[in-house]
């Protein structure tokens, strides 16, 4: 419910506009890429599912004290930048621990269908939480959107808690945790094809999130039904990850990379969508064919990584990879405000659409990506 509650939320605010949502959003990335190579390190080291529920209770906690001030009516723009670097830290210790997880539960040769199942039940989530939270939001305002947002991540952390006893045991080791980042590092630098494609993601996602997070909402504001109208367009985006997911459980292609680079064109497109804008049912469908898209990427991707790199250093290369994949999303998310206000909102758009088409091209012309056989024949 996040992405809708708290851009209305914000955009609402007497002080609100696109600069203070891509200033608070932004600061949210940056604090997980500072903390994400330390959280792949700690989840190593110290257990991978005590690190997630940990994860989810000091975020949920900095998330409360965000609720308390809306709710309150006002709400400093230091509250913001204070709660969402919080969540940041969190996010920057979740997302490499929980990567770790279920390679070392599952046998290989189940890893892509038990990703894709993973993934459905997620996505499923995404789906109830973006179609729900635009009801709330419409309904009875942000501040209830966002105190149900926080109080799942309570619960997603006591349930994750209950059973720490299955996290994989870490091997002693004498290293310091600079040794260990220092070697994690290495070896995710001794892949190519996951350097190249971490690199040119990184660039796809600096367009999604200035598109998607701060230009989506304001042209359903300025054109359609507000938090409605983007809710219908996040809950396709959803019901596209969902797809996905089923697609995930039975592809199996001999250039799995090519076909997710040629299918990644579906970013530029929705992009463009916005644009003009088309109908606000067009631009759903475009952000379905975008949820399949990423979802294939995840599943994948993950698939990919947990088959290649070695299991005791999964966690810090995903780690890295997270880093290496959101660097620039806090610059699409900073520029999307200046870039609409400098060349019209239509025109920003368009630019996008235009440059994550170049983007993605460019990741074609790779060898490494293109030829890149993951699956066995």
């Amino acid at each position: 419910m996040s992405p809708i509650a708290l851009a209305f939320g914000i955009l609402h605010l007497p002080n609100g506009d696109a600069n203070l949502l891509g200033l608070v959003l932004g600061s949210t990335t940056v604090a997980m890429l500072i903390m994400s190579p330390f959280g792949g390190v700690l989840a190593d080291k110290f257990g991978r599912i005590r690190a997630c529920a940990l994860a989810d209770f000091i975020g949920a906690a900095g998330l409360f004290v965000q609720v308390a001030y809306f709710a309150s009516g006002n709400v400093p723009i230091w509250v913001l930048l204070v709660v969402n670097v919080n969540f940041g830290l969190m996010w920057g210790i979740f997302w490499p621990a929980m990567s770790g997880v279920l390679p070392a539960l599952v046998p290989d040769e189940q890893l892509q269908k038990t990703n894709s199942v993973t993934n459905l039940f997620s996505n499923g989530a995404i789906i109830l939480g973006a179609a729900v939270g635009g009801i709330i939001v419409a309904g009875w305002g942000s501040t209830w959107a966002l105190a149900i947002d926080a109080l799942t991540f309570v619960i997603a952390g006591a349930f994750l808690f209950s059973f720490r006893h299955v996290s994989p045991k870490s091997s002693e080791t004498e290293n310091s945790m600079f040794d260990d980042l220092i070697h994690g590092w290495k070896i995710f630098t001794s892949y190519r094809w996951i350097l190249v494609g971490v690199f040119g993601f990184s660039f796809v996602i600096l367009a999604w999130a200035a598109g998607e997070n701060v230009l989506g909402p304001l042209i359903a504001l300025k054109e359609f039904n507000g938090a409605k109208s983007w809710s219908l367009v996040l809950t396709f985006e959803g019901i596209g990850l969902i797809i996905g997911s089923i697609i995930g459980l039975r592809i199996k292609l001999k250039y799995p990379l090519r076909f997710l680079l040629v299918i990644s064109f579906s970013i530029s497109l929705y992009m463009w969508s916005m644009a003009k804008p088309q109908s606000i049912w067009f631009i759903a469908f475009c952000a379905l064919l975008w949820g399949i898209t990423l979802d294939l990427w995840t599943t994948i991707w993950s698939t990919a990584m947990a088959r290649e790199v070695p299991r005791e250093a999964l966690s810090r290369v995903s780690s890295f990879d997270a880093m290496g994949s959101m660097l620039l999303r806090p610059v699409g998310l900073a520029i999307a405000g200046p870039l609409s206000m400098a060349i019209g909102l239509s025109n920003a758009l368009y630019a996008l659409a235009i440059f994550s088409a170049i983007v993605i091209l460019g990741m074609l012309t790779s060898p490494t990506m293109r030829n890149m056989q993951i699956f066995e024949d």
